[in-house]
């Protein structure tokens, strides 16, 4: 009997598996810190990926624009940008011709402190710092898959772009980082949904950009705008600059999702019958709407028709507003999925996500919603993720098999081909 401990809202709990049933435990490989960050984004700039050096690519231009992370990502910002401003001051640039915008996508506008906290305060006080606006935005085209390019004016008009931020899996566009700082970044509302309606089609999932439609439908939207040149931060679980990728905007993101693979996708020989998965405790498991992306990653884990044992608190219960309405008025899993084909809402996509996910997988929740809102939500309710194992070992049989995922909303399982 193997007892395994797994974090769960701000402690942890255990759960016993039988020797015979258990298949293996996925854990994160993290590659170490560097041991210089300002030092690794100085060479990865000096060395870019099928691209000149910024400083040559700059020269002679005058509207410069960097693309920034909001608050709610872990891009060191407040790291990238200086190497990256005396880059285009040795081009011959000002500090008058520099502007950095904030890409908040569909969040709501940093405040001047926030600003100051992203990019440090020598940078705030040199560059002008703003805000992307989702209301004045221009449209620059429209991508093969239809999806109107609005990008805000001020990026639209600038003759410069960087596009900066940090690499992980994203549970649909395959990785975060590259031109995802433009598309969902500093476009349009209408932009933004049409692009992220293709989550539901085939490809969309994490750790893929080839073949991937949103992903794809991203880097085509990057290019008809003009995104010159990229910097990005590949981070390991602690936060830590593992390595830094910069240059072209497809070409180098290309390299640095190397990297999160070497970290986070865990190869599989084949899919378990069960999944025992944790999201990694407080605020991971904040509530059901960030711990979408546990569940999503343990899914690739998980036979059809078989089960995965979700440790996810919920202390503020489903979370976003529309998501939360989506979820409980729907009767069955199929109608959230049906839809936002008709209309794409944000928030309530992650409602058709997750429902594509208990289609075809039962879930037992450990969590402290009430019995009640958790069988509305098509999941079954557990007091302890050894409750959830029993029923489920129950279900499958004495040699059905049991995978464990710690840290599930950053590891990504791979069945081998």
């Amino acid at each position: 009997m193997k007892e395994i401990k797994l974090k769960y809202k701000s402690s942890q709990c255990t759960v016993e598996i039988p020797d015979k049933n258990l298949h293996g435990i996925l854990n994160s490989q993290d590659l170490p810190e560097v041991k210089n960050a300002e030092e690794e984004v100085k060479s990865a700039m000096q060395n870019p990926i099928d691209s000149e050096t910024l400083s040559t690519l700059a020269r002679g231009k005058h509207n410069i624009v960097i693309l920034v992370s909001d608050i709610t990502r872990p891009s060191p910002s407040y790291i990238l940008l200086p190497p990256i401003i005396e880059e285009l001051v040795k081009s011959g640039a000002s500090y008058d011709n520099i502007t950095v915008v904030f890409g908040l996508g569909y969040h709501r506008k940093q405040t001047a402190e926030e600003m100051e906290k992203l990019v440090g305060h020598s940078i705030f006080n040199k560059i002008k710092c703003i805000n992307h606006d989702i209301d004045d935005c221009i449209n620059i085209g429209t991508t093969s898959r239809g999806t109107p390019v609005d990008i805000f004016r001020p990026v639209a008009e600038a003759d410069f772009i960087i596009a900066t931020g940090n690499m992980e899996f994203h549970y649909k566009a395959g990785y975060s980082g590259g031109n995802k700082a433009l598309l969902p970044g500093v476009c349009s509302k209408r932009t933004i949904e049409t692009n992220h309606v293709m989550m539901i089609k085939p490809g969309a999932m994490p750790g893929k950009c080839e073949g991937n439609p949103m992903r794809e439908d991203i880097d085509e939207a990057g290019t008809l705008a003009g995104v010159d040149f990229i910097v990005n931060a590949v981070l390991n679980s602690h936060k830590k600059i593992v390595k830094v990728v910069a240059g072209n905007p497809i070409k180098a993101h290309r390299e640095g999702t190397k990297y999160i693979d070497k970290m986070y996708k865990i190869k599989l020989k084949k899919k378990a019958d069960i999944v025992v998965a944790s999201c990694g405790g407080y605020p991971k498991d904040i509530n059901l709407y960030q711990s979408q992306k546990g569940l999503e990653n343990a899914s690739y884990a998980v036979k059809d028709g078989g089960s995965i044992i979700l440790l996810a608190e919920c202390r503020d219960g489903l979370g976003e507003k529309l998501f939360k309405e989506w979820m409980m008025k729907a009767k069955n899993p199929q109608e959230p999925v049906e839809w936002i084909q008709k209309k794409f809402m944000l928030g309530a996509h992650k409602a058709a996500v997750i429902c594509t996910v208990l289609e075809r997988i039962k879930v037992y929740l450990v969590s402290s919603m009430s019995d009640e809102i958790v069988k509305n939500i098509f999941m079954h309710p557990v007091r302890s993720p050894q409750e959830g194992l029993d029923m489920a070992l129950k279900e499958y049989g004495e040699n059905s098999s049991v995978l464990v995922i710690p840290y599930a909303n950053s590891v990504l399982p791979c069945v081998e081909n």
